[in-house]
């Protein structure tokens, strides 16, 4: 990995989140009830399956592909050769290098922007996870949901992908030089 200094202290949510759920699960784990909540709907659990390995650590399992695919998508903006800095005739739309249907960040600070939010995404992604384990791991079998907790799942997804969605656009508005 070539990440930098900065950018590996965002990478520490998402080693903590990494540790905690799966240490939570386990230990949760021999308190489960036999059949545990399957999907969450508009009226709390509307479906459920047997206590096993894969079930119970499904979000965990989730979790850990999408840190591994989102701190992949950020490494590679990270070794990608931003615009500002291909040959001139390069860097001309049609030519060469930037004819590529790779999407390449403008500048390097531009690149270092996208790779920090997209770890800062995952954190998110991880912290959503982490309220549907709450409900996932409870020590009953109660259908019941609160409304709040459904809001309180999607928010830090919607934060995540308003600050992707942010660097992003800056990244188009910066000045390839």
């Amino acid at each position: 990995m070539v990440f930098s200094r900065p950018v590996r202290l965002w990478l520490l949510p998402n080693a903590a989140l990494l540790a905690v759920l799966p240490l939570w699960g386990i230990l949760r784990y021999p308190h489960l009830p036999s059949r545990i909540p399957q999907h969450l709907g508009s009226d709390g659990v509307d479906a459920w399956t047997e206590r096993s390995i894969g079930s119970a650590f499904a979000l965990v399992f989730v979790y850990i592909g999408v840190t591994v695919l989102l701190t992949a998508c950020a490494e590679l903006a990270l070794r990608v050769t931003p615009q500002a800095e291909l040959p001139r005739e390069a860097a001309s739309f049609g030519h060469g290098l930037a004819s590529s249907s790779l999407n390449r960040p403008r500048t390097r600070a531009s690149a270092l922007g996208t790779a920090r939010a997209l770890l800062v995404l995952n954190a998110c992604t991880g912290i959503s996870l982490l309220i549907g384990c709450g409900v996932l791991w409870r020590s009953t079998a109660d259908r019941e949901v609160p409304g709040w907790l459904f809001a309180a799942m999607l928010l830090p997804l919607l934060a995540g992908t308003a600050g992707t969605v942010a660097a992003a656009i800056r990244d188009r508005r910066a000045p390839a030089n």
